[in-house]
C-alpha cells in the first residue's frame, strides 16, 4: 500500500507538471500563433476568453465524471486531450481555426485542472497529511521551464506548429506510462453501502443529493474567485506597474512578474509543513493578510527596488492559500470531491480572467497603481473569512446539502 501511495503521489506530480508545462508552452508561442493567424491585439483578446469559456465547461463536465468512474481514468485521458489540442493554435491561419482550436485547447486544460486536483485529494486523504501546495508548486515549475524551452526553440526558429507538436507528442508519451502509477476509486463498499443507508432514511435520492452544493463549497469557491483575481492582478499588471507608474526600464520592470512567480513558487513548495503544523486556516489567514501587506505596498512605494519587494511578498502570501481551498473542498465530501473541486476550481479560474479586465476599466477612475487597492481589499476579506477552511461534521454537511 505504501508503494502504491508513493507511486500516486509520483504520477500526480508529473500530471501537474505536464499541465504546467503543456500551458506554458502555448504562452510562450501566443505572438508567434497571433501573427500567423493574422489577428490583431484585441480579436486575442477575445479569443483568449474562449479559452476561459472552453475550461469552465471542461471543469463543469469532468468533475461529476470523475466522481462517477474515477479520477484513475479521467486524468489520464484529460491529460491526452490538453496535449494533443495545445498543436492546435499552432496550426490556425484564421480567426474561426484559432477561435476553435483555444476553446477545445480550453476544455482539455479544464478537465486536467480539475481531475488531477481531486486525485491529488485522494492521495492527500490516504497520506494523512497536507501534499496539496507541492502539487501547485510543480504546476508553477512546469510553466518556468516551458519558458526556458520556448525561448531556446524560439532562438532556434521552430515554427509555432513544430514546437507545440513535440509537447503535444511529449505529453502524449508522459500521460499514458503515468497513469499506472494513479491510485483507484477511495470508495469502498462499505462506504457505497452507508451511503446507500443514509439516502433510504432521509427519502432522497443519491443523484439528488449530490446535485446540491453545500453553502460551505460556495464559500470556497468565492474564495477562490478573489484570490485568482489577485493572482490574475499580478499576471497581466505587475510589470505594467513597474514600466508606467514608476518609470522602470522593461528589463527591470519585467522582474515584477519574475519575483511574484518565484516567491509563489517557493511559498507553495514550503506551504504543506506550515499547514501541517498550523493548520489550513492559518496559511489562509496570515497568508492572505500577507499579500494584502504586499500589494498595498507595492501600490504606494515611490522606489523601484521596495516595488519589487512588495510584489514578492504578495507572491509568498497568495501562494498557500489556493491549495488550501482546493483541499478543503476535496476532503468536504469523498464522494463528491470532484463535483466540489469542480465548483471552487471553475469560480476561480473566472477570477484569473476577470483581473485584467476588472482593472482596466477602473484605470479610467484612478492612477493603475491606486487601483490595487480592490485585490487589497479582497485579500483582506479572504483573511478575515478563513475560518471557513475548518471541517465540519460529515453528518452536517450532508444535511446541509439536502437542504440547500
Amino acid at each position: 500500500m505504501e508503494r502504491s501511495l508513493r507511486h500516486g503521489r509520483v504520477a500526480t506530480f508529473a500530471y501537474f507538471a505536464l499541465n504546467g508545462f503543456v500551458l506554458g508552452m502555448w504562452v510562450v508561442h501566443i505572438p508567434a500563433v497571433e501573427h500567423r493567424a493574422g489577428i490583431s491585439h484585441a480579436v486575442l483578446g477575445w479569443l483568449l476568453l474562449l479559452l476561459g469559456l472552453g475550461a469552465f465547461a471542461g471543469m463543469q463536465i469532468a468533475g461529476p465524471l470523475t466522481d462517477r468512474i474515477g479520477a484513475r481514468t479521467v486524468v489520464p485521458l484529460s491529460a491526452a486531450l490538453c496535449s494533443a489540442a495545445v498543436v492546435l493554435p499552432g496550426l490556425a491561419t484564421n480567426v474561426w481555426a484559432l477561435g476553435a482550436a483555444l476553446l477545445l485547447l480550453g476544455f482539455g486544460n479544464g478537465c486536467l485542472d480539475v481531475s488531477m486536483n481531486a486525485h491529488a485529494v485522494q492521495v492527500e486523504r490516504a497520506y494523512g497529511r497536507p501534499v496539496m501546495s507541492a502539487f501547485h508548486a510543480t504546476f508553477s515549475i512546469g510553466g518556468v521551464l516551458a519558458a526556458l524551452v520556448g525561448a531556446r526553440t524560439l532562438s532556434w526558429g521552430w515554427s509555432p506548429a513544430a514546437t507545440l507538436g513535440a509537447v503535444a507528442v511529449l505529453g502524449l508519451a508522459v500521460a499514458a506510462p503515468a497513469a499506472g502509477g494513479l491510485l483507484r476509486s477511495a470508495r469502498t463498499a462499505s462506504d457505497t453501502t452507508k451511503s446507500s443507508d443514509t439516502t433510504k432514511s432521509s427519502g432522497h435520492t443519491g443523484a439528488g443529493r449530490r446535485s446540491r452544493t453545500p453553502r460551505r463549497i460556495w464559500l470556497l469557491a468565492a474564495l477562490a474567485l478573489m484570490l485568482m483575481l489577485c493572482e490574475g492582478v499580478a499576471n497581466d499588471w505587475s510589470v505594467l506597474h513597474l514600466r508606467d507608474v514608476l518609470d522602470a526600464p522593461a528589463a527591470t520592470a519585467a522582474l515584477a512578474y519574475g519575483a511574484f512567480s518565484t516567491t509563489m513558487t517557493v511559498g507553495r513548495l514550503l506551504a504543506d509543513r506550515v499547514a501541517g503544523r498550523f493548520g489550513a486556516v492559518a496559511v489562509l489567514r496570515y497568508g492572505a493578510g500577507l499579500a494584502a501587506l504586499g500589494i498595498a505596498v507595492a501600490a504606494l512605494s515611490p522606489w523601484i527596488p521596495l516595488a519589487l519587494a512588495g510584489w514578492a511578498v504578495f507572491g509568498a502570501g497568495l501562494s498557500g492559500c489556493i491549495p488550501q481551498l482546493f483541499s478543503a473542498a476535496g476532503h468536504a465530501d469523498q464522494d463528491a470531491a470532484g463535483v466540489n473541486v469542480s465548483r471552487v476550481a471553475g469560480l476561480g479560474y473566472l477570477g484569473m480572467l476577470a483581473g485584467p479586465a476588472v482593472i482596466g476599466p477602473l484605470t479610467h477612475l484612478a492612477p493603475l497603481n491606486l487601483t490595487f487597492f480592490l485585490p487589497v481589499a479582497l485579500c483582506a476579506i479572504a483573511a478575515c473569512t478563513a475560518a471557513v477552511l475548518r471541517t465540519p461534521e460529515p453528518v452536517a454537511l450532508r444535511a446541509e446539502a439536502e437542504t440547500v
